[in-house]
């Protein structure tokens, strides 16, 4: 439900801001993590799934308007699908093992600052991304 709702809020405001704005919320979102999921409440449970489903959800909407966007018209098409398909096989296809083995060696509030982490380096990125191109 998210993702629709994102897709309009970022074509009213801006495409990097409505990323900022899920990849900030994923940053907080990641110090709560474990503690939701290790809490043993199935209410917790669903409600971190369902709010981290919705944060993931406020991402993906404007995200293909924005890897478009930073390709010329010539090859936007292929650059924005090998980017958005690369950026899945060398960076998320990674995320599940990197979680489990944190999961197994620290325990769950490390997936959650995993998540954290890697969502800063998204504002990072984002913030080069909106210097640069002004998108």
């Amino acid at each position: 439900a998210f993702i629709p709702v994102s897709a309009i809020l970022s074509d009213k405001h801006g495409r990097t801001a409505g990323l900022l704005l899920g990849s900030i919320g994923i940053v907080i979102y990641g110090f709560f993590l474990g503690g939701m999921l290790g809490s043993g409440s199935p209410a917790i449970v669903v409600l971190a799934l369902s709010l981290g489903m919705a944060l993931m959800g406020m991402c993906f909407g404007p995200l293909g308007g924005l890897a478009s966007s930073l390709f010329p018209a010539e090859i936007r098409y292929t650059g924005s699908s090998l980017a958005f398909n690369l950026g899945g096989i060398l960076g998320a296809s990674l995320a599940p093992y990197a979680a489990t083995w944190l999961a197994t060696n620290y325990g769950l509030q490390y997936v959650g600052y995993y998540l954290s982490l890697m969502s800063v380096v998204s504002v990072v990125a984002l913030l080069m991304v909106k210097r640069r191109y002004g998108a």
